[in-house]
């Protein structure tokens, strides 16, 4: 139940952060605006590690390079996050986002990437993206 509640939390910032983002670019520029976020993302972080005195951060030689670098990503997410809201809609946009979190997801699943154990797809799991796509189909007329 934790990891669902994790996982809701998630969304709703996701989408918070992304209606704030597209507010924020209208006054000051998108890049500007995905330049701030990871700033004050890092900031919030890094107070978080302070306060929690995680010892594991040391460990970070360990960690592929790849995978490093995965924060980095953060910053296309947010340019294309609020180019999209100002061309299609917070709705449209969220609703298409999490149909591509899905597709990867599978992509990753089925080929085993990132070292995870592959995961056969079943058919109630293609139903399941099939409505998704659907709904946004709908959502869009």
């Amino acid at each position: 139940m934790r990891g669902i509640l994790f996982a809701f939390m998630g969304g709703a910032f996701i989408t918070l952060q992304g209606v704030a983002n597209a507010r924020i670019s209208q006054d000051i520029g998108s890049w500007q605006a995905a330049t701030i976020t990871q700033f004050t993302g890092f900031v919030l972080a890094f107070l978080i590690l302070l306060i929690t005195k995680e010892e594991a951060f040391s460990k970070y030689k360990q960690v592929k390079p790849l995978y490093l670098a995965g924060g980095s990503f953060a910053s296309v997410i947010i340019f294309s996050t609020i180019t999209a809201m100002h061309l299609v809609g917070a709705t449209l946009t969220i609703s298409t986002a999490l149909i591509a979190q899905l597709f990867v997801t599978f992509l990753i699943d089925s080929y085993g990437w990132f070292g995870l154990e592959k995961q056969q797809m079943k058919t109630p799991q293609f139903i399941g993206i099939g409505m998704m796509i659907i709904g946004v189909l709908l959502l869009k007329m």
